[in-house]
């Protein structure tokens, strides 16, 4: 558990003054509750380790902005890099490349507003072309566009937006919010363009996508104040469950407090509880009890699945049944297929578990590259997948047997398997995209994510670590998920030293298990699932 040490309050961590707070563009998608711990509470937090998926993805930004910077620094006249010892060092180094009308400055650090509470960095400032301000554009580490048409872009080395025939944005709110942020510090000086754009760069670093930034101005006040005042104590939080608990440090501490008070958002996380406190609904029980109509306000997702979460979570059931029978589609031959990717690298491994009925043993074969992604082997590795699986479709259909390969939510593999036939199509055994989409859009290829969301109702949550123990799997690695592997992957192919065999072997233990429990989840369905698992009638009964 990556959390923290408590300390007793004294004079020393209580809350800051108001005067001392200030926040920057990260604080406005934050969970508010975490801001105000953050900021009155910092001192309560002792050395433990960061969150190992927090630091990979902070490192990984790291180096991609440290590339975009030795790329552009080559290719751009009226360069200008600050480097200072600190912030303030740093600002009015930035301060003073404005005064004289540098044309591009890397890592910007603007003035502090202390009476506004605004602090922000900025990893470029462009002039604009008519030298009537400056253009803040960031450089992201995810992408901000899709295949498509009708987003802003402009060319790395120059600004000259236009509509882009082959690019369509890619929404990304946070991204939004810091540009307005960083426009309305640059305002505060004098120094905003009069354009009232920004601009970012994202994984791949193709172009810059350009935002309109008057279409953000509004929600970017009315968060910023919101949590401004939040941040000084002007505000009451309390602890809701959102998607950030997992890796905030602060969750242990949230979590008992949650339990205690059986709060809804156990349930009914995020947007959700919000809206469910609006109407009065506060705990779990209360929700498990609601008799009406859905909400009006309700945001997403089914209510009344949120009442049967709610009811089984009161009675302590992992798993509520929606049919009569659970079902899931079997054939003679069975492939599980796992795929391990690397942020937006690339996937490095496509695993695969043979079962054929009457034959021998589940066979465990991996097709894996080693070479740290990017790499052109990463085509290899998944041309020679593609093949072994094709040819196992087809010696099926010889044989008059039928044929199903299954994963574990296809949204991961659907887009490796469609971006590795787009970036890969020379290779040989590279199959063409719309071989790709033949076989996703098939029977062939089932989705277990899906088939356990149709059929059951699940008030911990769906993913196959939540799952698959139900139906009796366990993983052989304690520490087995999605964010401790990017750091196994880091060190098994030398980003940071030599490469570790050890943690290569662990990755394909790790991916084995993954093929493992769809395949154990789906016999359970097909097998136990019906006895095992109550329906919601069930619990009511029992009431």
């Amino acid at each position: 558990m990556y959390g923290h040490r408590l300390v007793r309050v004294n004079s020393r961590s209580a809350p800051r003054t108001e005067a001392s707070v200030l926040i920057d563009a990260g604080s406005l998608t934050r969970c508010r509750h975490r801001l105000y711990l953050d900021t009155a509470y910092s001192a309560l937090l002792r050395g433990e380790p960061e969150n190992p998926g927090v630091r990979q993805r902070r490192e990984a930004a790291q180096a991609h902005r440290e590339a975009i910077r030795s790329t552009l620094s080559e290719q751009l006249d009226g360069w200008v890099n600050i480097e200072a010892p600190d912030a303030a060092s740093a600002a009015s180094a930035t301060m003073a490349a404005c005064r004289r009308g540098a044309r591009w400055i890397w890592n910007a650090v603007l003035p502090i507003e202390r009476e506004a509470g605004r602090r922000g960095r900025s990893e470029m400032l462009m002039l604009d072309p008519d030298g009537a301000g400056y253009i803040p554009i960031i450089v992201v580490n995810h992408k901000v566009t899709d295949p498509g048409r009708g987003a802003t872009t402009s060319p790395l080395t120059e600004w000259t937006p236009a509509v882009d025939e082959t690019r369509k944005v890619r929404s990304q709110l946070r991204d939004q919010l810091r540009l307005a942020h960083l426009y309305r510090m640059l305002d505060a000086e004098g120094l905003a363009s009069p354009t009232a754009t920004g601009g970012a760069i994202g994984y791949r670093a193709e172009c810059i996508l350009v935002h309109d930034l008057t279409t953000v101005f509004d929600e970017y006040d009315s968060r910023f104040a919101d949590r401004l005042a939040v941040a000084r104590g002007e505000r009451v939080t309390t602890p809701s469950k959102v998607s950030e608990c997992r890796a905030c440090p602060w969750w242990s501490d949230c979590l008992p407090q949650l339990v205690a008070t059986r709060d809804v958002s156990l349930v009914a996380s995020g947007m959700r509880a919000e809206a469910l406190r609006e109407r009065g609904v506060r705990t779990v029980d209360e929700l498990a009890g609601w008799d009406g109509p859905e909400p009006e306000n309700w945001p997403f997702g089914s209510f009344d699945d949120a009442v049967a979460a709610a009811a089984a979570w009161r009675a302590d059931v992992p798993l509520l049944r929606r049919t009569d029978h659970v079902t899931v589609r079997r054939a003679d031959v069975e492939v599980d297929v796992d795929m391990e990717s690397y942020q937006e690298h690339g996937a490095y491994l496509w695993g695969t578990l043979l079962t054929e009925k009457g034959g021998p043993e589940p066979v465990y074969r991996g097709f894996v590259t080693w070479d740290p992604l990017p790499t052109v082997d990463e085509g290899r590795s998944f041309a020679e997948f593609w093949s072994w699986l094709t040819d196992k479709r087809a010696d099926a259909a010889a044989r008059g047997k039928t044929f199903a390969a299954y994963c574990y939510s296809r949204q991961a593999e659907d887009k490796w398997l469609l971006d590795s036939a787009r970036r890969f199509g020379d290779i040989p055994g590279v199959p063409t995209e719309a071989e790709i989409r033949e076989f996703i859009d098939s029977e062939q290829w089932v989705d277990i994510y899906q088939a356990v969301s149709d059929q059951f109702i699940c008030p911990n949550g769906k993913g196959l670590k939540k799952i698959a123990p139900i139906a009796g799997f366990e993983w052989r690695d304690a520490e087995a998920g999605g964010e401790a592997s990017m750091g196994w992957y880091r060190e098994a192919v030398g980003y940071d030293a030599d490469p570790d065999m050890t943690q290569r072997k662990r990755l394909l233990v790790y991916n084995e298990d993954d093929v493992q429990a769809t395949k154990v989840l789906r016999e359970w369905m097909t097998d136990r699932a019906d006895a095992e698992i109550p329906m919601l009638e069930d619990l009511r009964a029992r009431a």
